[in-house]
């Protein structure tokens, strides 16, 4: 799968067929629309491909109301690649960009910029200045410019939605078995390691420390708590561990979010490897303690409900 930011100039593209979103999670609904469109691209014999944004465009406006991220730009961008999308525009979302109406967006953006031949949104779509176009504009446009437009309506099982909301409520619940349904796949997070306190050593529990941050947006995490977890990329098998995703309120006052992996007798030095973790379930809450003692009691307690459950457990 290729990437490229920003728009390219016309003379260095071909037709595509395009979706649009900000695709957080890569849920199994947003995973019904991207293999629609794969399928849609190979009838055509054009390239599948999605415009996605960075940062979020809630983000970019009201940082503070913006929700948590379920996936990281890395993440998300895998998931896609999986799906089978062949190429992926990350548009930096800036004022320029907000500014754009629903007109411009189209002739600037869309025909002269990516040229689409056919385009397929969810049921919610919306662009342009204020979010002024929606999906019967967009066909106006589509026949004044030649390109197809089709929907997909938003997938539902059991009469719930399957969607980032739902997702993201899961994650903050600790209700990891609901968010892998609604994922369609277990929810990992990915990062290099880097050099930390080593105030694990300390404790007697070493751990790779995985920094969460986007230093231009920062987001909190959309899981945050003492978790089973896995950790993928090291070698051929997963690795058991416990992990700690949050602020470390006992030890660090900074607010930054940091996720602490722990896996089980392990010694190898993997300092600047990128690395996947995925979370099984959730133990507990943060909490902050009033001395190291109690958090290394809690700690101990914490490994202890981790070994037991791979011990009595086949978790692929």
């Amino acid at each position: 799968m290729k990437v490229i930011r920003g728009i390219p100039p016309v003379a260095n593209w071909t037709p595509c067929a395009l979706t649009i979103g900000n695709f957080d999670g890569v849920h199994r609904g947003h995973q019904a629309l991207l293999k629609k469109l794969v399928e849609t691209a190979k009838e055509q014999n054009i390239p599948s491909c999605v415009m996605t944004f960075e940062p979020h465009p809630i983000e970019y406006f009201a940082p503070e109301k913006a929700p948590a991220r379920i996936l990281s730009l890395r993440d998300k961008l895998e998931a896609l690649a999986e799906v089978g999308i062949d190429k992926v525009w990350v548009i930096h979302f800036n004022q320029d960009f907000a500014n754009l109406s629903p007109e411009e967006f189209v002739k600037n953006i869309l025909v002269d910029g990516l040229q689409v031949q056919s385009i397929l949104i969810g049921d919610d779509f919306h662009y342009g200045a204020k979010r002024a176009g929606n999906f019967s504009s967009l066909v106006e446009a589509g026949i004044q410019y030649g390109f197809s437009v089709a929907s997909m309506p938003t997938l539902e099982e059991n009469q719930v939605r399957i969607s980032s909301s739902a997702t993201r409520s899961s994650l903050a619940q600790g209700n990891l078995k609901l968010a892998r349904q609604l994922l369609g796949r277990p929810y990992m997070l990915s990062g290099h390691v880097l050099h930390g306190q080593k105030l694990g050593r300390t404790l007697g529990f070493p751990t790779l420390n995985i920094s969460l941050a986007n230093k231009t947006h920062p987001r909190k995490p959309a899981a945050q708590g003492i978790f089973i977890a896995q950790v993928h990329g090291l070698s051929d098998n997963p690795l058991p561990a416990v992990a700690s995703l949050g602020q470390r309120p006992t030890v660090d006052d900074s607010g930054r979010y940091l996720l602490e992996v722990h896996i089980f007798n392990f010694k190898q030095f993997v300092y600047g490897k990128l690395v996947r973790i995925e979370l099984i379930e959730k133990i507990r809450d943060e909490e902050k303690y009033n001395d190291l003692e109690t958090l290394q009691n809690a700690i101990n307690q914490d490994a202890a409900i981790a070994k037991n459950y791979f011990e009595i457990t086949d978790h692929v």
